[in-house]
């Protein structure tokens, strides 16, 4: 039998609504769960002495369960006089105190201020359709019905799934007619969908209560959330009570369909969330576990096996459960400890367990025994890049690192130093200063290598072989300057090297110098300007560079290339940097491609630009480091390896001299000059 309407309009009809019932008789139809998934909730907000007014009541044994455990003042309302005549007659004699009335919501005949609550169980959804002007008008009625009838100090009890277009209305309208507003997780209903038929396919639908709360006057909006056990928290936006409702309406999703999904989990004190769970399934596997939970200790975040989804599925598959929950925590709260972490996220963990599980023991894993620990030592705002933080952490070796976030961006690490003690002129007791020998980013010693031999090259041509040096002068562009990293290192490296950097945010530049170590004197300048034109006007004034570094980062995530800006691979402004190097100098490109036919394209463009194109690959990260010339000393693979390999020797001799590593060799030859591909 099939009592699903054949439009939404039908929700509002008398018709459809008498014909649903006849068909239906006594069989009790209940949206989105009955009274014993429901009470935990619905005594908390509803008392025995108070008066009741349930709304579009139907047939559903909600207000009989209610009647029968003490609620004795209840008056009953629906459009329909086919149900109200049927629950009359099954009541008269086991609830006379009950009262049923056919009504409509809309447009009630009840006296002003006559109730203590309104209780609605799916009326609400089932009024709002769509957001047609008509319907729209329907809702607001029903709204200001609402109001009418409630005394001050009582309650809008909803029961409702809060699709987008409803809560929007509902935290537009309560807050400004002076209700306080609640929602409310019920995690013990959503069994049942609006039919038999969503029950039978198995969905599960998030069910909320709307609490809204009568004010003769409330100075101030007041929204409050409570998505997981007893947990209150206020927020300060509406837009934070629908990110929140949607973010338990997408983790259902997940249950139902296996889709994979990131949940944040709110903070009662700030707006900021306090954590975010990437819930991740595997086909199960003999011997493997059904279900854990991985805490992510603070500043471990931005590594690639935490912050991408392959690297978390190589977690799940190194620590052997169906699913696994990993959990981060977000920069700007307090962590007591690991064991208080497990406590404030149980309730927030079970929820996303597999069915069957959810009263089940869930292990916690997380890397050793500490919950991480980060400072904040610096906030600020960019005009490029927006919103930053610079800010401490303590890596699983003990070291401290300190990093520059975009918070656009705040699972990448824009800069990071290592941080050492020292002692500094002036100063009694060591102090933390910057490790000028640690690269954060592997990539920027292949780049050195590219400097030194540009070096080389140009030193070929205006030197006799037997007066060659490894730490002969070299003049090089830098365009990028992020924390400083890469040109402090060539600094303190290749200590004949003149370098000017290239930036076009003053803020990078005041970070760089205070916060990352950079240096400025008369070998290493920064130049505030747009890269492209600092490039353009150099070359037409004639200058020239040993060598010219591309590592700039671009700010669109949407197009595939994060490293640099497709702008930057133009034949134009390539045709600046190949006049800028001349016959004999380097080009030295850091790019960061995951599309294909992008990256084929910015091959091409370097290959129309130059003679000769090298590039190599790291093993571990996305980046990939070209070098281009024109010097017919490199013409064919052999004299490319030789070079690369002679430069790439000088660098690990110069880096020991100047105490830059302990290491003996930083670039592993062999494996890089393998790895180059022409």
């Amino acid at each position: 039998m099939n009592l699903l309407p054949k439009s939404t309009a039908d929700f509002g009809s008398t018709e459809y609504w008498n014909s649903f019932f006849r068909k239906r008789g006594k069989q009790a139809f209940e949206w989105y769960g009955e009274y014993p998934e429901l009470c935990g909730q619905l005594h908390k907000y509803i008392k025995p002495k108070d008066e009741i007014l349930v709304v579009g009541c139907g047939n559903s044994k909600l207000s009989v369960d209610l009647y029968d455990v003490g609620f004795k003042k209840i008056t009953n309302i629906d459009i329909s006089p086919v149900v109200i005549k049927q629950m009359q007659e099954a009541n008269r004699t086991q609830r006379p105190e009950m009262t049923w009335c056919q009504m409509d919501a809309t447009a009630m005949t009840l006296p002003d201020e006559s109730f203590s609550v309104v209780l609605d169980k799916g009326t609400l959804d089932a009024l709002f359709t769509d957001q047609s002007e008509e319907v729209v008008g329907t809702v607001r009625r029903y709204f200001q019905e609402i109001g009418r009838v409630l005394r001050s100090g009582g309650r809008y009890v909803c029961i409702s799934l809060l699709q987008e277009h409803i809560l929007r209305e509902v935290v537009e309208h309560f807050p400004s007619h002076h209700f306080m507003l609640r929602i409310v997780r019920c995690p013990d209903a959503g069994g049942r969908g609006t039919s038999e038929a969503a029950a039978a396919d198995g969905s599960s639908l998030v069910v909320f209560a709307i609490v809204a709360t009568k004010f003769k006057n409330l100075p101030m909006r007041v929204l409050e959330l409570c998505m997981a056990g007893d947990q209150m928290e206020r927020v300060q936006q509406p837009e934070d009570m629908i990110g929140a409702v949607a973010a338990a309406q997408k983790a259902a999703m997940y249950r139902r369909d296996g889709r994979s999904i990131d949940r944040s989990v709110p903070s009662e004190r700030k707006q900021t969330p306090r954590y975010t769970i990437h819930v991740l399934d595997q086909a199960p596997k003999r011997g493997s576990g059904k279900y854990a939970a991985f805490i992510v200790p603070q500043g471990r975040e931005t590594e690639w096996l935490f912050a991408t989804p392959q690297g978390r599925q190589k977690l799940q598959a190194s620590a052997n459960f169906d699913r696994l929950a990993v959990v981060t925590l977000h920069r700007g709260h307090v962590y007591t400890d690991l064991e208080a972490v497990k406590v404030e996220l149980a309730e927030s963990v079970k929820s996303l367990a597999p069915s069957g599980l959810q009263g089940a023991s869930i292990p916690y894993l997380s890397i050793g025994a500490e919950v991480g620990r980060r400072e904040t030592i610096h906030t600020g705002r960019s005009e490029h890049s927006g919103e930053y933080v610079v800010e401490e952490i303590v890596g699983d070796n003990g070291r401290t690192f300190r990093r520059l976030i975009f918070l656009a961006t705040p699972a990448v690490v824009q800069s990071e130093a290592a941080l050492k003690m020292a002692r500094v002129r002036g100063s009694r007791a060591p102090q933390k200063v910057v490790d000028p020998g640690y690269l954060a980013c592997q990539h920027h010693l292949f780049m050195t290598v590219g400097v030194q031999l540009a070096t080389r090259l140009t030193q070929k041509t205006t030197s006799p072989p037997s007066s060659l040096s490894s730490s002969a002068a070299a003049s090089v562009a830098v365009i990028g300057l992020g924390g400083g990293g890469l040109c402090t290192f060539i600094r303190e490296c290749l200590k004949a090297s003149t370098i000017t950097a290239v930036e076009i945010d003053p803020e990078i530049e005041r970070i760089a110098v205070k916060y990352f170590g950079l240096t400025l004197d008369n070998r290493l300048r920064v130049v505030i300007e747009d890269g492209i034109r600092f490039l353009a006007e150099e070359a037409n004034r004639g200058a020239h560079y040993s060598a010219v570094l591309f590592d700039v980062d671009s700010k669109d995530p949407t197009v595939g290339m994060s490293c640099p800006p497709a702008i930057f691979v133009e034949r134009n402004v390539l045709a600046h940097v190949r006049k800028l190097v001349g016959d004999e100098g380097l080009f030295v490109l850091n790019l960061v491609c995951r599309n294909d036919a992008l990256r084929e394209t910015t091959v091409r463009s370097l290959r129309e630009s130059f003679k000769y194109v090298l590039s190599y690959k790291l093993e571990e990260d996305v980046n990939e480091v070209f070098y281009c010339t024109d010097n017919e000393g490199l013409k064919d693979a052999t004299n490319w390896q030789k070079e690369l390999r002679e430069a790439a020797n000088d660098v690990n001799k110069l880096a020991r001299k100047e105490k830059l590593t302990h290491e003996q060799e930083l670039v592993d030859l062999s494996d890089f000059v393998s790895a180059l591909q022409i």
